[in-house]
C-alpha cells in the first residue's frame, strides 16, 4: 500500500547482518515483501504485536515481524533489510523498552503511524517476587529489579486494552476499512474476555498459590489472578541467579507447597532443572508466548495460554 520510497540511511545500509526476514502474513504465507504492497504494510516488532495486527487487520493487512519464529527478543538486533521494512511499511505495532534496537530504528524511521503497545495500557515495576507472597522466610527483595515490566500480554485484560488501541490506530490510519477493524477487534476483545474467565476461574481454587518461574515474565498474570511469581531470574531471561536466590527460592518451595519449577522454551532450561533437582521439585514449561516454533504448546496465542493456564492448574494443585 505505501508506494513511496525513501533513501535507507547510509550507516543502515552498511549494516552487515546474518539475520534472515521473517515475514508473517494474515492474508498468505510467509513474504519477502515488507513494504509497497496493495494491502496496509505493518512491520511488528515479534509475535503478540504481530498477532494483533493479523487478527484485527484481516484481510486488508500485511503483516512483517521483525522477530525470527524461536529467537528471543530481547536479543534481537536490527538489520539493515528490516530498517528498509520500517522505512516502506504504512505503520510499526511495537513495544517500547522491550527490544532497544526496534526503539531506535523506530525513532529513526520516517514512518507516519507509530503504533507503541506500552502507551495503550499502563505498566509497572516487577520485581524477582511478584503477587501477594511476603512470608519471612523469603529474603530476595534486595534483588528485584527496577525497570518496568513489559511482558503485558500475558494478561488477557492488559492485552485487550492494547488490542483496542491498535484497533482505533488501525482505523484512522486505513479509514477505507475502519469498519473492518473495529468489527475485527471487538471480535478479538470477546475472546480475550472469555479467557480472562478461563484464568480466573481455574485459579479460584488452587492448593497453592506461589508458583516459580526462569524469568520473571508472568507478573501481570500472578496479579490478576491472585498469585504469587517467584522467578529465579529478573526481566532478563539469560540473567543469573545469585547463590543467595536459589537458596531462598529453595527454602521458600519447602514452606509454600511449591511441586514445580517453570521454564521457557526459547530459553535454557539447565537453571530450572538444576534448581528443581536440588529441592526434588518437577519441571514444566510455562510459556511466555514471545514467539511460536514446534516447541510451542499450541499454534497460536490462544491456545498456548490455554496450556499455561493447564500447567498452573496441575502445580498448583486445582481442585
Amino acid at each position: 500500500m505505501n508506494v513511496r520510497r525513501r533513501l535507507i540511511p547510509s550507516v543502515a545500509t552498511a549494516a552487515v547482518t546474518a539475520l534472515g526476514l521473517a515475514t508473517l502474513s494474515a492474508c498468505s504465507g510467509a513474504s519477502a515483501a515488507a513494504g509497497n504492497t496493495d494491502k496496509f504494510d505493518v512491520v511488528a516488532s515479534f509475535y503478540p504485536m504481530a498477532y494483533l495486527a493479523e487478527q484485527i487487520g484481516g484481510n486488508h493487512v500485511h503483516v512483517t515481524s521483525l522477530t525470527q519464529p524461536g529467537q528471543e527478543p530481547h536479543d534481537l538486533e536490527i538489520s539493515a533489510r528490516q530498517t528498509a521494512q520500517l522505512q516502506e511499511s504504512d505503520a510499526v505495532l511495537y513495544l517500547k523498552n522491550l527490544q532497544p534496537s526496534v526503539d531506535d530504528a523506530v525513532a529513526q524511521s520516517e514512518i507516519k503511524t507509530k503504533i507503541d503497545a506500552a502507551s495503550l495500557t499502563s505498566l509497572e515495576k516487577h520485581g524477582n517476587e511478584v503477587g501477594g507472597h511476603s512470608a519471612e522466610h523469603d529474603d530476595s527483595h534486595g534483588e528485584e529489579a527496577g525497570g518496568k515490566d513489559p511482558h503485558i500480554w500475558l494478561d488477557p485484560v492488559k492485552y485487550a486494552q492494547v488490542a483496542e488501541g491498535v484497533g482505533k490506530a488501525f482505523q484512522k490510519a486505513d479509514p477505507d476499512h475502519a469498519a473492518d477493524y473495529k468489527k475485527n477487534t471487538a471480535a478479538l476483545v470477546k475472546r480475550l474476555d472469555a479467557l480472562n474467565t478461563q484464568f480466573k476461574e481455574g485459579l479460584a481454587d488452587t492448593g497453592s498459590k506461589v508458583f516459580i518461574t526462569t524469568h520473571a515474565a508472568f507478573g501481570y498474570l500472578a496479579e490478576r489472578y491472585g498469585l504469587t511469581e517467584e522467578a529465579i531470574n529478573g526481566l532478563d531471561p539469560e540473567s543469573e541467579p545469585s547463590a543467595a536466590r536459589v537458596k531462598d527460592l529453595e527454602t521458600m518451595a519447602k514452606a509454600d507447597g511449591v511441586t514445580t519449577v517453570f521454564y521457557e522454551t526459547l530459553v535454557s532450561d539447565k537453571t530450572a532443572k538444576t534448581i528443581a533437582g536440588d529441592a526434588g521439585l518437577k519441571t514444566d514449561v510455562l510459556d511466555p508466548i514471545e514467539g511460536i516454533t514446534s516447541k510451542s504448546r499450541g499454534k497460536d496465542y490462544f491456545s498456548v495460554q490455554e496450556a499455561n493456564l493447564k500447567a498452573l492448574r496441575s502445580a498448583l494443585g486445582s481442585t
